[in-house]
């Protein structure tokens, strides 16, 4: 059975607060960090519960399930996905979702942006980094963020918010929080070379969200400590 939204409300309470403690251990503005919804095998209530509460946007990470839930959820509520996606699915990603963080390889740029340009959007999407070296994890391969990059921002169609990436299943709280300095020190360099912010860094979920926020995210993707197990 689905949890009520009392209860959603309070373990978001509990969530911010998380990140709030943790920003202040950090010396940053918690306002910096945004928490997202992840709605992964969650009914559309999961959706309607985030927009009630006051959160922008929830993270999905199955193109079907964003299409099948998204027309039962409130309009204004953004959609991104966070999940693998496949060349043969990016023109429905492109279509249904507001951005697309988990992009990795320039193949997938390619189809994007000719999917955006279909329909006359310029698509926010964020580069998938696998800076955890992790063989079961998707992204791009760190030495590769650099060219990945340079093709993304030649697209016209395509705007790039960041850099993505997933820390791996480790008890070593240090493993993850390597994980998202790497990333971090990627997207530092990446920002001088090419001269493109690369604001957002979204990186950390449930189990690892105090390390990604010691080391700059911007971004906790959240859907357990939420909604309950899956």
């Amino acid at each position: 059975m689905f949890i009520d939204y009392e209860t959603f409300s309070h373990r978001a309470d509990a969530l911010l607060a998380r990140i709030a403690d943790t920003c202040a251990t950090a010396g940053r503005n918690p306002a910096e960090v945004a928490l997202l919804p992840v709605t992964k095998t969650h009914p559309a209530a999961a959706a309607e519960y985030a927009a009630r509460r006051g959160f922008a946007a929830v993270g999905e990470n199955r193109v079907q399930e964003g299409v099948e839930k998204r027309p039962q959820s409130p309009a204004g509520l953004r959609w991104e996905l966070i999940g693998h996606l496949q060349s043969n699915k990016a023109k429905l990603a492109a279509t249904h979702f507001d951005r697309i963080q988990s992009v990795d390889s320039e193949k997938l740029l390619g189809v994007l942006n000719r999917a955006a340009g279909e329909l006359g959007r310029k698509l926010p999407v964020l580069l998938q980094i696998n800076t955890g070296d992790d063989p079961a994890k998707f992204g791009a391969e760190p030495a590769d963020a650099g060219r990945l990059l340079d093709t993304a921002l030649a697209l016209p169609h395509l705007q790039v918010d960041g850099l993505m990436t997933i820390g791996p299943l480790s008890d070593d709280p240090a493993v993850a929080r390597r994980t998202f300095a790497r990333l971090r020190e990627i997207r530092d360099g990446l920002a001088a070379r090419s001269g493109a912010p690369l604001r957002e860094l979204s990186m950390g979920m449930t189990g690892d969200l105090e390390a990604a926020i010691l080391e700059g995210s911007t971004l906790v993707r959240v859907g357990t400590a939420l909604y309950g197990a899956r």
